[in-house]
């Protein structure tokens, strides 16, 4: 599943998944840019990118997925520095509004929903404009969840965004098939990433290796693999699906907050916003 030719841009490409899928299609032959809020951890994978011997095809810029101007800017700097526009890979995430439902304010609400599922209609509003002046076609990836697909498989707010964006995926796959533009949705399980681990990497993937039917916890290149399926020719009849990477987990059926009673609403003794890997600290209150 070669990328030999393509340029692709991977969102929340600094670190975890997005970081995994970076590698991947620049091993794959892809010239590719990475997106980030955090400025001092894309400068990071840029400059471990190149020492691990990817050279110049691959660059990075700070990027706001919530903001239009700075999506614009984003696919124009991989136009600008690579020649075109083929894969992108709505990856951006944030772990979002935690706490009960009568505890959350609405400011956690929008920031929660302005990146995990604003982000991705912005990003294939504007890579939709690039590939169909291009007129080659070309793949839009966006990660969704498990979250997305039940009503008890993580937080709230987080999971309502998730599901809109598998929706968000199915409808531009629909609309975007004239185009032989592709878009599909890849739904992680536990995934063992910066965002997940929350300082104890080890601990994390112990529990996150219980999880499910598979004995071995996920992995960024878990990710990195169903993101490269998706970007090569190799998928070239595939639109508008949802495949899901978990390890058997959402196959083994649902109750998830038996597993993990710090993901239920009801269990939580705290409520709040999370930022992920962007830099920006927590804000959380207890109740």
């Amino acid at each position: 599943m070669r990328l030999d030719g393509k340029v692709a841009v991977v969102t929340g490409g600094a670190s975890g998944m997005g970081l995994a899928s970076v590698k991947r299609f620049r091993s794959e032959g892809a010239r590719v840019v990475i997106a980030d809020y955090n400025g001092e951890a894309g400068e990071a994978a840029l400059t471990e990118a190149k020492s691990a011997g990817f050279g110049d095809a691959i660059s990075f810029i700070r990027t706001d997925v919530a903001s239009e101007e700075d999506v614009i800017a984003m696919l124009d700097h991989a136009v600008d520095r690579f020649g075109g526009l083929d894969v992108v890979f709505n990856n951006a995430g944030v772990g979002g509004a935690i706490g009960p439902l009568t505890e959350t304010s609405v400011e956690d609400w929008d920031y929660t929903f302005n990146v995990l599922a604003k982000g991705v209609f912005l990003g294939i509003k504007h890579a939709a404009k690039i590939l169909r002046k291009q007129n080659r076609g070309g793949s839009i990836i966006n990660t969704a969840s498990i979250a997305g697909l039940s009503g008890d498989g993580g937080p709230l707010v987080y999971s309502a965004a998730k599901a809109a964006v598998i929706n968000l995926t199915m409808s531009a796959a629909v609309e975007l098939a004239p185009d032989l533009i592709r878009v599909n949705a890849i739904c992680p399980g536990f995934i063992a990433t910066p965002l997940a681990e929350s300082g104890d990497p080890e601990g994390t993937r112990i529990q996150f290796a219980k999880a499910q039917p598979w004995p071995e916890y996920g992995q960024g290149d878990h990710i990195a693999g169903a993101a490269l399926y998706f970007a090569s020719d190799d998928s070239l009849f595939v639109t508008g699906e949802k495949l899901v990477v978990d390890g058997g987990l959402t196959a083994s059926g649902p109750k998830l907050s038996g597993m993990f009673p710090r993901t239920s609403a009801r269990d939580a003794r705290v409520s709040g916003v999370t930022k992920g890997s962007t830099g920006a600290p927590p804000e959380l209150r207890r109740l």
